[in-house]
């Protein structure tokens, strides 16, 4: 029982683990270094994430630099960047590419905010899909009467108690973010 409810717990915190990185990529107008994380550059025959063809520097608050390791993938990497559906505007410099973050409108804060929103409901229909798994997992032992009703209950209530807790994860970070999104 406690291999099903384990497997039921590294399921949950890893849909809790996506919704972080999603909620990592939406950008707040305060530059951070995984901002840059979906970027992926044409190089050497195939595609690479950014911090696999140089290092990513936070500088100032709304700046981010990224120095490029080899020189012939610097115009590579601006063009990735730009491409990215980010909004931003690379500016190479030797190796060196700097990245100003604009600040965001009103308008753009609201709808950071929505895909926010929208990122948490997924996040909570995937954990819901992994307690509905486990729920089904425990009725077909009870109805093949490999676990008794006093078990059934109990297994229930700790897949309930596990659901709430994560999904009360999932509403503290989305709070946190719309806060940093909508913050002045």
């Amino acid at each position: 029982m406690t291999e099903m409810l384990d497997d039921l717990k590294r399921r949950m915190e890893q849909g809790l683990e996506s919704f972080r990185k999603e909620l990592a990529g939406l950008r707040t107008g305060r530059a951070t270094l995984n901002m840059l994380d979906p970027v992926q550059v044409e190089a050497y025959g195939g595609r690479m994430p950014l911090n696999q063809v140089g290092t990513v520097n936070v500088p100032e608050p709304r700046l981010l630099t990224v120095q490029v390791w080899d020189k012939g993938l610097v115009k590579a990497v601006e063009k990735a960047i730009a491409e990215a559906g980010l909004g931003l505007n690379p500016q190479a410099e030797g190796q060196l590419i700097r990245i100003p973050i604009p600040a965001l409108t009103q308008e753009r804060r609201t709808e950071l905010a929505k895909v926010a929103g929208k990122y948490a409901e997924s996040a909570r229909v995937a954990l819901r899909n992994v307690r509905r798994d486990g729920m089904e997992q425990v009725k077909k032992q009870f109805k093949e009467k490999s676990i008794g009703e006093d078990e059934h209950k109990g297994l229930e209530h700790k897949i309930q108690q596990l659901t709430d807790n994560e999904i009360k994860k999932i509403d503290e970070l989305l709070a946190a973010k719309e806060k940093e999104i909508t913050q002045v």
